[in-house]
């Protein structure tokens, strides 16, 4: 019997594309062979000159292939030309971003974490000569994520931070954009050969069984992961429970709460401009970001009101997109169906089938309301929940306690969004009352979009990632590399 074969799908439609397969699922044997192809690389990527040469060309090789991995994108996500390529301009930038601070490694340390302590017999206990420094792991198992085709797929940060680290990589594609992963993966092999490393330093399989079998692999020594709690939390407790068990940094989901407080609300326009900030923030690329602001907080009473008729006002004129697949679209709906149905929800803007000309499976977004009192009921936990798709709840406090009772009840969160003005004196306690739970927070602005940048931490307490590490930014090496003390080794035996 042949392998089985991996086609690209038109998500508007739900229909194949093309009149051939773009791949073939990869079995157990595929699987190890890549394996092993990624870990003979290891030597040759010990030289950080050449993996700064590789980050770079990769970089170039994606921006040349610009418009063919652009249309490829498109037609397997719909998420649209102008936001590929951002996202694809977004993802060069990352690779030569990393390529940077490989340069910087090699000069003065960087990322390596160096650090010397010279002999002291006189001290008690005496001291030896000490010199620590981080080294790979070794071979990193990639999961691209659905959302991201470029960004935290096959060239995604992932890659780009286990590649700087000096790690191979071997990607488990999204079954949502496979020709986009080959095409990718393609660039990135190209540009391995093109600075003298093997092509096998970045392999890519196919399949839902592949991605166990990647986790499994006893020469893999690290996962990372950007997906759905229930996928992500399998493959931790799987990485887990290996007879040796390897680092599995996963980002699951997030709500992403924002509270709004009656000082935000107080300015005659407040309530339309914020309406009209959240709307866009939500809807974007039909809220399929890991950042979408899936919870607002607001004031009970007249300013509440106002802000939630605002709000629908705003999310009616939202245009009607496209989902990343079938069953995501099905997920959404019968998401928000579930949650509208809850006693004393009120339905401010209707989710449903919204069929266009050449996109029979679009939807429109969605606005649910809810008193707070209500919200914290066991039987409405789905609405602290991420419901992944343009939708958004809005909680209504009666006072600074409810808002407290529902915050105390969210489970970690990559982000979180104080809106009120920087006058408020509440305002310490608000930021400090936030950072509990999340990874990032924010004062003012909205979420979604994350700066690739040192200070920059995506992450946050469980399930929004499965580690305190940070899947985006400089620090995101550090998920890659272990450290290593050499005790009494002669200078010139030292890595450098």
């Amino acid at each position: 019997m042949g392998a089985e074969s991996v086609w690209s799908v038109d998500p508007r439609s739900g229909e194949r594309r093309g009149d051939r397969p773009v791949a073939v699922v990869s079995g157990a044997g595929a699987v190890d062979a890549t394996v092993r192809a990624a870990h003979a690389a290891l030597p040759a990527l010990a030289d950080r000159a050449r993996r700064s040469a590789l980050l770079r060309a990769a970089a170039e090789r994606l921006h040349a292939a610009g418009p063919e991995l652009i249309a490829a994108a498109d037609a397997e996500t719909a998420l649209g030309g102008a936001r590929l390529t951002g996202e694809l301009a977004r993802t060069v930038f990352q690779l030569r971003y990393f390529a940077e601070l490989v340069d910087a490694a090699a000069e003065a340390g960087g990322f390596l974490d160096i650090r010397r302590d010279g002999a002291d017999p006189a001290l008690t206990p005496p001291r030896p000569d000490l010199y620590r420094v981080k080294v790979p792991l070794g071979v990193v198992g990639v999961f691209a994520a659905s959302n991201f085709p470029f960004a935290f797929s096959v060239p995604g940060g992932d890659t780009a931070t286990a590649l700087a680290a000096g790690c191979p990589v071997v990607v488990k594609a999204h079954p949502d954009h496979p020709e986009t992963s080959e095409l990718a993966a393609a660039a990135l092999r190209a540009a391995a050969v093109e600075v003298g490393l093997p092509e096998g330093t970045i392999g890519l399989v196919h399949g839902f069984e592949a991605g166990p079998e990647l986790v499994r692999h006893p020469l893999v020594a690290g996962v990372g992961f950007t997906g759905s709690p229930r996928g992500g939390r399998a493959l931790f407790d799987l990485a887990a429970a290996r007879p040796r068990p390897i680092p599995f940094h996963g980002e699951l989901g997030s709500v992403n709460p924002v509270l709004v407080t009656a000082a935000a609300l107080a300015e005659p326009t407040a309530a339309e401009e914020l309406a009209r900030g959240l709307v866009g923030s939500f809807t974007l690329g039909m809220g399929q970001f890991c950042t979408k602001p899936g919870l607002v907080l607001l004031p009970a009473g007249a300013a509440g009101d106002a802000f939630e008729k605002a709000v629908a006002d705003a999310t009616a004129q939202a245009p009607a997109g496209v989902l990343l697949d079938p069953r995501m679209r099905e997920a959404f709906l019968d998401g928000f169906a579930a949650r509208a149905g809850l006693a004393d929800v009120q339905t401010l803007a209707p989710a449903g089938p919204a069929p266009t000309e050449g996109a029979p499976l679009a939807v429109r977004s969605g606005v649910l309301s809810v008193p707070a009192a209500s919200a914290l009921r066991g039987s409405h936990e789905s609405l602290l929940e991420e419901c992944f798709g343009p939708s958004t709840v809005l909680v209504r406090c009666a006072d600074a306690a409810e808002a407290d009772a529902v915050l105390s009840r969210l489970d970690g969160c990559l982000t979180a969004t104080l809106q009120t003005p920087a006058t408020d004196p509440d305002a310490p306690a608000h930021l400090a009352a936030l950072a509990r739970f999340a990874g990032r927070v924010l004062f003012g602005g909205w979420p979604t979009g994350v700066a690739v940048a040192d200070a920059m931490h995506h992450g946050g307490p469980y399930p929004a990632s499965t580690s305190t590490s940070t899947s985006v930014g400089g620090t995101a090496v550090e998920r890659w590399l272990r450290p290593v003390t050499f005790q009494t080794v002669p200078d010139a035996l030292l890595p450098r």
